[in-house]
């Protein structure tokens, strides 16, 4: 039977995807840049269909009867009613959470069975569209005010700065956005960036800083007075980085490169740090699903190890009475609970007040820690 075009080119992307490769929304990205002839629409279907597939995939497969091409596996997923299976008692609760079975087995043992299917089921809807305004340049309300008349938008629960879109926009064609008046951040990333609470003339080093989404974040509390230095291995997010700020009209911030010959002479000096780290990314999959089926305990334990070297190596940065806001997007306690037990008996730290903790929920926000450390005194 001749498909049609959209599932030709469905097709087309799933099998030029390696799940070994680029991220998925990277490989979907690319994929339309390469095929021009897809229009808008076209784009829209194929993603949605290919992010529920991914989603799903576990649970495709376990019905899938012939094999498990992508072609099987579509047309599996178009005759199956996840929400009817989902309570099916007959098959494993990991399979019709559509999770391998070590990740669920790390949230049950954490969360118990029945929160982490409801965690699981969370993770596998679409994720809101929420940004957070840039308070330099305007406010919430007057971006309420100027746009609830164009396009279906409501302020968000928690962050006094988010403003969730019922529906998903071009962004970057909107000329607020070219203004430098928002970005696009999850609810529970802002309320994360939220705990460095820095003041006018504070010196704050965001050591993972990537392309800076935390920086632009907080950044509004030292009223353009202080400094703030971006820092972070890879060197193309902090070029972006460098673009992000300029549209967002932050003048006292600057790129600290890995390498910089002057980053010595920062140690001892910083008022607030933020450790933002690299973790397995279990709490934003329902931007990411690839990365469940990517998952393993090597991996979790190179993640661990890893936290703690970034640790290790920017405590001496920290000023006397500073603080340290460490952060991840995980939903595991080996990357959270446990890793604030570790440095507070390592380093003879103190915990400032409860950590912050998000679980993904169905129309609500991503899945985030963070916790403020000190010095004892």
């Amino acid at each position: 039977m001749k498909k049609t075009f959209r599932e030709h080119h469905l097709l087309k992307a799933l099998n030029s995807f390696d799940f070994n490769g680029a991220p998925l929304d990277v490989h979907i990205g690319q994929y339309f840049r390469e095929n021009r002839a897809l229009g808008s629409k076209d784009r829209k279907t194929i993603a949605e269909k290919i992010y529920k597939l991914v989603r799903w995939l576990a649970l495709v497969d376990h019905f899938c009867e012939d094999s498990h091409s992508w072609e099987d596996r579509c047309e599996t997923l178009d005759r199956l009613n996840i929400n009817k299976l989902i309570e099916d008692p007959s098959i494993p609760t990991h399979i019709r959470s559509s999770f391998p079975k070590s990740f669920f087995q790390l949230l049950e043992n954490h969360y118990g069975e029945e929160k982490a299917q409801k965690i699981c089921l969370a993770s596998n809807t679409p994720a809101p569209t929420t940004v957070r305004v840039n308070v330099l340049k305007t406010t919430r309300q007057t971006l309420l005010a100027k746009w609830k008349d164009k396009f279906p938008v409501s302020q968000t629960d928690h962050s006094v700065w988010g403003i969730n879109f019922d529906t998903r926009l071009n962004f970057q064609t909107l000329d607020d956005f070219k203004d430098g008046c928002f970005e696009v951040q999850d609810e529970a990333s802002q309320l994360v960036a939220d705990l460095v609470d820095a003041e006018p003339g504070d010196h704050v080093l965001d050591y993972c800083a990537g392309s800076g989404g935390k920086t632009l974040a907080f950044a509004h509390k030292l009223q353009r007075r202080g400094q703030i230095y971006l820092h972070d291995i890879r060197e193309r997010p902090l070029i972006e980085a460098k673009k992000r700020l300029k549209r967002a009209g932050i003048e006292n911030a600057q790129i600290l490169a890995h390498d910089a010959t002057h980053k010595a002479s920062l140690k001892g000096k910083m008022n607030w740090l933020l450790l933002d780290v690299p973790c397995s990314g279990s709490g934003t999959l329902r931007r990411n699903p690839d990365i469940k089926w990517k998952f393993s305990m090597e991996m979790l334990e190179r993640l661990i190890q890893e936290q703690r070297a970034i640790f290790e190596e920017a405590l001496p940065f920290l000023a006397p009475n500073g603080k340290i806001v460490y952060s991840t997007c995980s939903l595991l306690p080996q990357e959270n609970e446990e890793q604030l037990f570790y440095f507070q008996d390592k380093y003879n730290l103190d915990l400032c007040g409860k950590p912050f903790q998000s679980l993904p929920s169905k129309g609500g926000m991503d899945g985030f820690f963070g916790a403020v450390f000190q010095r004892k005194s």
